[in-house]
């Protein structure tokens, strides 16, 4: 009897094997790795939006914002070293938002910055209208393409590089104050200019936030 229920309880074991390989592959597919701050950029039908990717699986990734969720279809998670990943939401808790990928990713391939692309900061395209200062006077521009570090501006001025500046934007309702900045290339009307003070990844996020799609940040922002 003690052999037979023995044998039972190997051929149970058995069957089950597939079902038990099955179950750990699947728990081995969503382990999520935690990662140290790595801001990306969430790419959707209002905008481009700042985020900051929290942890990430095979099938999924955790994004910080500092806002709402931009809503609408598709969306994209771009990563400064060029890497692109097409994500739909599936949870949302405050600014912490789950997203899954559309496609199965490479873990260690995400992890690891790729050393082909340029190294830069993350730059996203907003448009808006600044003035330009100089000891010279003051000239009206526009931001093209913003960073953390600086812009990317069209001015009718003429400057030279490594020249002092002062950038502005005139309208109040706009989170862009006066900063200094220095012209570090030149291209006829367009200048890229770095600033002597960085904004905050917050301020950088609302900022992106205000200029694109206002209703995704909370009254209390």
């Amino acid at each position: 009897m003690m052999r037979e229920l023995g044998n039972a309880q190997d051929a149970s074991a058995d069957d089950q094997g597939p079902d038990l390989d099955l179950a750990f592959e699947q728990q081995t597919r969503s382990l999520r790795h935690n990662l140290v701050i790595r801001a990306g950029k969430l790419v959707s039908p209002h905008g481009e939006f700042v985020c900051v990717v929290r942890d990430v699986s095979e099938t999924g990734v955790g994004l910080r914002l500092f806002h709402d969720p931009p809503t609408g279809e598709p969306l994209e998670l771009q990563m400064p070293d060029g890497g692109t990943y097409e994500i739909r939401q599936v949870r949302e808790d405050g600014n912490h938002v789950g997203y899954e990928f559309v496609n199965v990713i490479d873990v260690p391939r995400f992890l690891v910055e790729n050393p082909d692309f340029p190294k830069r900061g993350l730059r996203l395209n907003l448009a808006f209208p600044v003035t330009v200062r100089s000891l010279a006077g003051t000239n009206e521009g526009l931001v093209e393409n913003l960073s953390q570090h600086g812009a990317r501006l069209s001015c009718e001025g003429i400057y030279a590089i490594d020249q002092n500046l002062f950038v502005d934007c005139p309208e109040d309702e706009v989170r862009f104050r006066e900063v200094g900045a220095k012209v570090r290339w030149r291209r006829d009307s367009e200048y890229g200019v770095v600033f002597e003070n960085t904004l905050s990844l917050e301020e950088f996020a609302k900022l992106a936030a205000e200029l694109q799609c206002p209703d995704l940040l909370r009254s209390d922002a």
